[in-house]
């Protein structure tokens, strides 16, 4: 029984609105994933390659970071891919919890990528070679061409999808970057100085570094099935102790199913007895609108056994 009302309760609260970027997302973002991949794929070549033929290791780490960020892009798309598998008996919810393990490989990937930048602007300090400033600031304008545009594709669904957020910073990073070897390639044709080059490359290091912390902190709170950050646990337990013959609410659970699903399970004390199907109908939509949560499975219990309140502490 509880199935069907579920099924029903979640067929019907579709209506409100609230859930469309799931359903009308996955097209778009597979254009956006496609178009974004190419062009860094064909951008990190050119620069590579007027990397090795300048001898600027500015160029050659905005490559590697740019590789880097193609990377990241695929996982992400692999992700939103993965998410869109139907439910079986053995992945029950589908593969939607991959949009969360690929934010997380995508923040991880870019800590590494960090790393290898960091350490190629630390060994430069000992033997800045000199490389042509003009030439670098023309290759890195580009980068931030082929950066903001790959940025802007994902600009839409950087609210809603903490996935879909990683593409973004990620894009939006990489025109910081290219933005700060331009202004380096500048200040080193008008002064000659090459140590300008790596230390322009450790500042930005740092930039990424700050906002990949804050992504890999969110994707491991997922991972650990905290509540969803846009949700207020006591509100919602206010809201469902207020539901019309609820005594107590106890064993309530929010966790993310993916980047964008919150899933509910509670119990709900209702001494006068089950109030039939309905009222469970009522408060999932009630959930839904009000707080965004599509999946809630409610467990009605009308005291006799004590199920277990005791043994619970009475949450």
């Amino acid at each position: 029984m509880a199935h069907a009302h579920h099924g029903h309760g979640h067929a019907h609260s579709h209506g409100h609105g609230h859930d469309h970027h799931h359903h009308a997302a996955p097209a778009t973002w597979d254009r956006a994933f496609a178009i974004g991949i190419a062009l860094n794929l064909v951008y990190v070549v050119a620069e590579a390659s007027a990397g090795l033929w300048t001898g600027s290791v500015a160029l050659l780490a905005d490559a590697g970071h740019n590789l880097s960020d193609v990377l990241g892009l695929a996982v992400a798309w692999g992700g939103a891919a993965l998410a869109r598998t139907p439910p079986s008996k053995r992945f029950t919810y589908g593969l939607k919890g991959s949009t969360i393990l690929a934010a997380l490989a995508n923040a991880l990937l870019l800590l590494m990528a960090l790393g290898a930048i960091a350490f190629e602007a630390v060994t430069r300090f000992g033997d800045p070679a000199p490389v042509p400033g003009l030439t670098i600031s023309a290759v890195a304008a580009v980068g931030i061409v082929i950066n903001g545009v790959t940025a802007w594709l994902f600009a839409r669904g950087r609210k809603g999808d903490v996935n879909i957020r990683g593409a973004y910073l990620h894009m939006l990073g990489d025109a910081a970057v290219s933005a700060g070897v331009v202004l380096a390639g500048a200040a080193i044709w008008a002064t000659g100085a090459g140590w300008i080059d790596p230390v322009v490359s450790l500042v930005i290091a740092g930039l990424i570094f700050w906002q990949t912390w804050g992504l890999l902190r969110e994707t491991v709170e997922m991972s650990l099935a905290a509540v969803p950050r846009a949700i207020d646990y006591d509100r919602v337990s206010e809201a469902l102790a207020a539901l019309p013959g609820v005594a107590h609410v106890h064993d309530l659970h929010i966790w993310p199913m993916s980047t964008t699903e919150p899933v509910l399970t509670a119990h709900l004390l209702m001494p006068a007895g089950h109030p039939g199907d309905a009222f469970l109908r009522e408060a999932q939509d009630m959930l839904h609108h009000d707080f965004r949560i599509g999946h809630a499975t409610l467990q009605v219990e009308t005291g006799e056994a004590r199920c277990g309140l005791e043994r619970a502490g009475a949450v």
